[in-house]
């Protein structure tokens, strides 16, 4: 079940949500992922547990790594 708002109770998408799915669906782990994005895994993985917010530059690369539109990222 997706997270809900808790002020318009609409659902909430985040970030790192769609990073592990599109991830796993990629068959990468996240150090594969990290290289191919030229992060390192501690931020592949700060952003899978949504603790950290990636910068736009950020989800370039990891979009490009994933062969997605960053769109897809972020939800839109």
């Amino acid at each position: 079940m997706p997270r809900r708002c808790t002020v318009c109770d609409h659902p909430v998408v985040y970030v790192g949500d769609n990073l592990k799915r599109l991830r796993t669906l990629n068959a990468l782990t996240q150090e594969e992922l990290a290289d191919k994005a030229g992060l390192t895994p501690a931020a592949v993985a700060r952003i899978e547990r949504n603790e950290a917010e990636p910068r736009p530059s950020t989800l370039r690369k990891l979009a490009s790594a994933l062969d997605v539109k960053p769109a897809k990222l972020v939800g839109e």
